[in-house]
């Protein structure tokens, strides 16, 4: 079978004229007929949580409020109430009315919601519903490694297979690989790291972001005091048992890889990274890893590339230290050198044109990328040149940094702003403010996108380009921050309507995410889960994401298939769609990073809010000064390691000398942080400072503070 030729495209929104190009039928875009049969009733077809959100769409051409009803397995109405109605919704093309049952908390499975004599797919309520998703989300990842055998007994014997392109016949391997002509004379061991979707090639640029997602996922739940569900043996990697928490064991995978690529000392361009390695012309499909004989080669190296080899390896440096220090030692030197690389050759871009074998990943803005990896290496080192490197970069203050079409491979710099505004560091307290007051308003602005959609979906309507689906996770990724930093739980409710909208409440009716959901993607554009293609073949395994509506229609089958449809509903389940049915890396890094929150409980069912108390006594005061004792209790279930306490004095005072603790002060902002002896806060332990400081005229004791950028009480 010829090879398909897999784009891979910037996350840019798509032009009004090609919205505007579709076929219009009766006032709405058309719907496709793959959506045909899909009831009226759409709903998160896993189910949802007993204290969270529960609202379902119902498409319907009806004006007025219609009763819906709410059915347990045994058929007994258990709850009922009104839908409001939505009217046009635009993304979809459908009139739409929404149904809430939120107020029913009662827990089972095959509840159905019946509106005006159409009934929805059969679901669950449930506190453990994401359990097996946070586990089959993260899964994706072991299945994708290049360079291992992937072994039966962890994933059954369908998806068991051989090591690919370690050079064992017909493969070339990646064990000693050689340069594109001209781009180098030597070859390289690049063995590892993670196939980057469907086709086997391997991608720095993409490899950054997604390492750096399942990272980020256990650092934030190292801060929430739920890693334990991430930790050692929770995952099915052959690594579980070695001490080490099992998302690091998977995200080390592909940083041994990432490091791989960089180019070694004496060779030009010592530091910098190779943009990619993959075969010299597109892999046939089906074609499973081990069974590959094209020739493999390296391509040139890029600035985007080793910019994300040095945040990432930054944050490998600070996550790793406390379980393998020699390994975040690594890690470290290879992020110093990346950094210095990139700043030797900041304009060294990767060519659009480059995509015979692979996707491009072109990249001609890089100073977003430039920002990122110096957050990562302040954050991680707290050095003056990196944090210069910070203040400097217009993404500092931009606002542009979010967008409403999210982050992604080639819009970093919002990772950036997420790193500093919850990883303790030293800039100023009003620098830390305004950085997360950004993560705050952005996340207030998809929730304002969400209100005005009848699927409460987090992008716009010009917004379902390649991928949408990952730009839809990766903006409820900023929603769950922003909950973090503030405690509010609107935040938290709004990436559960985001899984909601995955797992079938969407404009087809259909879950995205292969295994869950009564209508869930299967035959998603991979080269070995091709059982569309090829019946011996698995279809792809439970918790892969499929990339989700793409209005461009930029492969043949999508182009057959789906003429005239409206953006939201620009998906077919085929393998042949590669524009609207790839999985890839980077797309089910933010599921299994959402998946992850998601299945977080505390006993009311809410986010956790600020754990933490301050006291601020003011212990002796005169005309021009004042001394105060300061003391910060760990009100949480899980231990503080390391802590840095903001405030802001209301007054004007200044503080000029402090014990038991370093602080600094940058206007009215002040940052404490502890001492070598008292850093450490177990469950319920204080550590107490003082400050001594000059004032002129009155001396109010500040009423806010924050402990390692969350809110205290």
């Amino acid at each position: 079978m010829p090879a398909c030729t897999s784009l891979r495209l910037l996350n840019r929104p798509l032009t009004a004229a090609l919205l505007t190009g579709s076929l219009l039928l009766g006032g709405f875009l058309a719907v496709p007929a793959a959506a045909a049969g899909t009831t009226a009733v759409r709903v998160n077809q896993v189910g949802y949580l007993p204290d969270g959100p529960k609202q379902a769409t119902v498409v319907t051409t009806a004006a007025q409020s219609l009763t819906w009803q709410l059915s347990n397995a045994s058929g007994t109405v258990v709850a009922s109430g009104s839908t409001v109605p939505r009217g046009a919704d635009t993304p979809s093309g459908q009139s739409v009315q929404v149904a809430d049952f939120s107020s029913y908390q009662g827990t089972g499975s095959g509840y159905v919601l019946a509106v005006d004599g159409s009934s929805s797919d059969p679901f669950d309520i449930r506190a453990d519903l994401y359990d097996g998703l946070r586990s089959d989300a993260m899964a994706f990842f072991y299945h994708q490694r290049s360079g291992i055998a992937i072994d039966a007994s962890l994933v059954g014997s369908a998806y068991a297979r051989p090591a690919g392109h370690l050079g064992v016949s017909p493969n070339m391997g990646d064990t000693s690989v050689p340069c594109q002509s001209g781009v180098c004379d030597y070859t390289q061991d690049v063995r590892g790291g993670w196939y980057d979707a469907g086709d086997q090639g391997k991608y720095v640029v993409n490899g950054g972001i997604s390492t750096w997602l399942v990272v980020n996922s256990f650092e934030r739940a190292e801060r929430a005091g739920t890693d334990a569900a991430l930790g050692d043996s929770t995952l099915r990697v052959p690594e579980r048992g070695n001490g080490v928490p099992d998302a690091l064991d998977e995200a080390r995978w592909e940083l041994e890889f990432l490091m791989r690529m960089q180019v070694p000392e004496g060779k030009p361009y010592a530091g910098m990274a190779f943009h990619k390695i993959h075969d010299a012309a597109w892999t046939g499909i089906p074609t499973r890893p081990d069974q590959d004989a094209q020739p493999r080669e390296l391509h040139r190296p890029s600035t985007a590339a080793t910019l994300n080899l040095a945040a990432t390896a930054a944050q490998c440096a600070r996550v790793f230290r406390p379980y393998d220090s020699a390994f975040a030692d690594r890690c470290l030197t290879a992020a110093r050198r990346a950094w210095t690389a990139a700043q030797a050759n900041p304009a060294m871009y990767a060519p659009d044109s480059d995509s015979t074998g692979g996707g491009a990943y072109g990249d001609s803005q890089v100073t977003d990328e430039f920002y990122w990896a110096a957050a990562e290496l302040y954050a991680t080192t707290g050095e003056s040149t990196y944090r210069d490197a910070v203040t400097s970069s217009p993404w500092h203050t931009s606002a542009s940094a979010f967008t409403p079409y999210g982050f992604g491979w080639a819009e970093t710099a919002a990772l950036g702003r997420l790193t500093l505004a919850t990883v303790p560091n030293g800039l100023p307290a009003s620098d830390l403010a305004r950085i997360r007051s950004s993560v705050v308003s952005a996340a207030d602005g998809y929730l304002s996108t969400m209100a005005g959609q009848g699927y409460a979906v987090p992008i716009p309507s010009d917004g379902y380009f390649w991928g949408s689906n990952s730009e839809a996770a990766d903006n409820a990724v900023v929603m769950a921050v922003a909950g973090e930093l503030t405690g509010a739980a609107r935040y938290r409710a709004g990436v559960l309507e985001t899984m909601d909208y995955l797992l079938g409440r969407n404009a087809i009716g259909q879950s995205y995410v292969t295994g869950y959901g009564e209508k869930s993607s299967h035959n998603q554009h991979h080269r070995f889960w091709a059982h569309q293609l090829d019946s011996s073949l698995p279809n792809p395994p439970a918790g892969a994401l499929a990339g989700g509506p793409n209005s461009a229609l930029q492969d043949p089958v999508a182009q057959e298939k789906l003429a005239g449809c409206a953006p939201a509903a620009c998906y077919i389940d085929d393998i042949g769609s590669y524009s609207t049915n790839e999985v890839a890396i980077n797309w089910n890094a933010p599921l299994a990073w959402l998946a992850a929150y998601a299945a977080e409980r505390t006993s009311t069912g809410e986010q956790p809010t600020a754990s933490c108390a301050v006291t601020y006594k003011v212990d002796n005061a005169w005309s021009d000064g004042f001394t105060a004792t300061v003391t910060v209790k760990n009100t949480g279930t899980s231990a503080v390691g390391g802590w840095q306490l903001t405030w802001s004095y209301p007054g004007g005072q200044r503080v000029t000398s402090a014990w038991n603790a370093t602080v600094t002060q940058s206007g009215a902002d002040v940052v404490a942080r502890n001492a070598d002896w008292n850093g450490t806060l177990a469950p319920g332990a204080t550590a107490s400072f003082g400050v001594q400081g000059s004032l002129t005229g009155s001396n109010p004791s500040p009423t806010a503070f924050a402990l390692n950028g969350g809110a205290c009480g």
